[in-house]
C-alpha cells in the first residue's frame, strides 16, 4: 500500500510522516487489498487553540473509505482516524464476504 501525505500551510516533519505510515501499515491486518492511503494534515484556526485536522482516505477495490478526525495533536488525530478506519474496513470486508 502506498501512503501519500500532504500537509496544508505547514511542513510536516519526518517523525510525523513515519508515525502516520507505521499506523496505516497496520490497516493491512484487517484488509489486505488496500490500494493506497491519502492523508491530508491541516491546521484549524478557530479561536486561541489551533486544532489539528487529519483527513484519511483509503482506496479499496471499488470504493473509498474516508475519515476526518480533529484533535489537539496530529498524533491523536491519526490515532482516532485509524480506529475509525479499522471499524469501517471490517464492515466493508464483511459486506464483501456476504456477496
Amino acid at each position: 500500500m502506498k501512503v501519500h501525505t500532504e500537509s496544508v500551510q505547514f511542513k510536516a516533519d519526518q517523525k510525523l510522516i513515519s508515525f502516520i505510515e507505521k499506523k496505516l501499515a497496520k490497516m493491512e491486518q484487517y484488509f489486505d487489498r488496500i490500494i493506497e492511503a491519502r492523508v491530508i494534515l491541516k491546521l484549524e484556526n478557530s479561536g486561541q487553540v489551533k486544532d489539528k485536522i487529519a483527513e484519511v482516505s483509503l482506496s479499496v477495490p471499488g470504493d473509498t473509505i474516508f475519515v476526518k478526525e480533529i484533535n489537539k495533536t496530529f498524533e491523536a488525530s491519526i490515532d482516532g482516524a485509524v480506529g475509525a478506519l479499522k471499524r469501517q474496513l471490517i464492515k466493508y470486508k464483511e459486506k464483501l464476504q456476504e456477496h
